[in-house]
């Protein structure tokens, strides 16, 4: 890998690091405050709001300005997110700055690798960064279950700042408060990101053509063979496991009778499967070779459901290894295949905003729809093999959407297979 990389890969560690943390932190500092349910569950979608409502800007910014100091701005808004949530504003609207800190930072973070590597290493590229990314989520979730239990959160309530009274009381502030740390730490590594040779495109300056600039990219890779195909899968991925997340944790407490610090430790397990499927996917899989791996967003669904059978500890392990595996393994070769058709028809942070976009509307669509079964009333288990079904059917209907791309456009559909053979070389 090219120099500058693993500056990437640090950054990305620690802005992730800090992300999942600040997750679990919100959801103990909302039940620690009384908060009803639905309002945590509503964390997952707060934080997709934004990538969903400025997707048409972050996109062209990412391409108009040097990456690294996108990704600075990015960290920096995170902070301010963190010191609103201190500070009175209610968790669910900080929670949304810091997913506005998250929208600016990906078109940056996933276009500067199409920039600095060639074609060739995409797919390896993605399994580190996923795999980096996934661990720093295992960390994440661990580290912010830890610092909200009793035995971290009483020795941080204990460092007191001379002259000060910085109204951090609880466990759960006094994580949030340590995250503005990690996010200082990421930012200092995006300063070290080298510039690129690729060319800034300038900015639009108009909201109306940024909204129809858009428009026309999203058009485009959702009207390319492969880059549907590819944009729907990693779209679904996306969209159930940024509710993951959340509803492991709402799983834990009503079948285990866990609290937050036990449940989170649940879902670093599910992000050690991932980061393994991650990492296989990314030595044995070829660009090409990327839709073959449809029928596993079946599985994946169908394990959702599978949770609901399970009362033991013991058998849960595994059991979300294997669903963790199953969807790394799914999304690494899928991503690479957007990227890789994203670059070909568009600027990379244009590509990658639509594709943030489309994702992140899977993970407030679903989000919502979690958050309003909850707030129906549904039970966990319900609203569990609800969310399997929506999953599981939604990934039959896509692989049917490829066989049918492959019988009725097979010319098309070879003629990109052999660019991404080619490009490999």
């Amino acid at each position: 890998m090219k120099k500058g990389f693993y500056t990437i890969m640090s950054a990305q560690f620690f802005s992730s690091l800090a992300d999942n943390a600040l997750f679990v932190a919100a959801v103990e500092l909302l039940r620690t405050s009384g908060a009803a349910e639905w309002q945590r569950a509503a964390l997952v979608p707060m934080f997709a709001l934004f990538y969903v409502v400025l997707a048409p800007f972050v996109g062209a910014f990412a391409d108009a300005v040097p990456k690294g100091k996108v990704m600075f701005v990015s960290n920096s808004i995170k902070v301010v997110g963190c010191l609103m949530m201190l500070f009175g504003t209610h968790p669910l609207a900080a929670y949304a700055i810091v997913g506005l800190g998250a929208a600016a930072y990906s078109p940056a973070k996933y276009g500067i690798l199409t920039e600095l590597l060639p074609p060739s290493q995409l797919v390896k590229a993605n399994g580190w960064i996923e795999g980096l990314t996934i661990g720093s989520i295992i960390l994440g979730v661990l580290l912010g279950g830890q610092l909200v239990g009793a035995r971290l959160g009483g020795l941080l309530l204990g460092f007191d700042l001379p002259l000060m009274d910085t109204g951090v009381d609880t466990p759960a502030e006094a994580a949030i408060a340590s995250m503005v740390l990690l996010y200082v730490i990421a930012a200092l590594f995006n300063l070290r990101i080298p510039r690129t040779e690729a060319e800034l495109q300038p900015l639009e300056l108009d909201p109306a053509g940024l909204v129809r600039d858009f428009s026309n990219c999203n058009a485009r890779l959702w009207s390319d063979k492969l880059g549907q195909i590819s944009l729907a899968t990693t779209t679904l991925f996306w969209g159930v496991s940024g509710n993951l997340r959340y509803i492991v944790l709402a799983w834990a407490a009503a079948a285990l009778g866990y609290g937050t610090t036990q449940a989170s430790s649940l879902v670093g397990v599910v992000a050690i499967g991932t980061a393994v499927g991650a990492i296989v996917a990314s030595l044995a899989m070829r660009l090409e070779r990327a839709a073959s791996v449809i029928p596993l967003g079946v599985l994946m669904g169908l394990l959702v459901i599978g949770m609901n059978f399970i009362s033991d500890v013991w058998v849960a392990a595994p059991f979300l290894v294997l669903l963790g595996g199953i969807g790394g393994y799914l999304v690494v070769p899928m991503n690479a295949l957007l990227q890789h058709r994203g670059h070909n028809l568009m600027g990379a942070g244009r590509s990658i905003a639509v594709q943030n976009f489309n994702e992140q509307a899977c993970i407030l669509g679903l989000g919502a729809f979690y958050t309003g079964m909850t707030k129906l009333g549904l039970s966990a288990f319900g609203a569990i093999t609800i969310f399997g079904l929506v999953v599981a059917a939604t990934m039959a209907l896509i692989g049917r959407w490829h066989r049918r791309n492959a019988v009725r456009h097979s010319d098309e559909v070879e003629r990109l297979l052999a660019i991404a053979r080619s490009d490999r070389h």
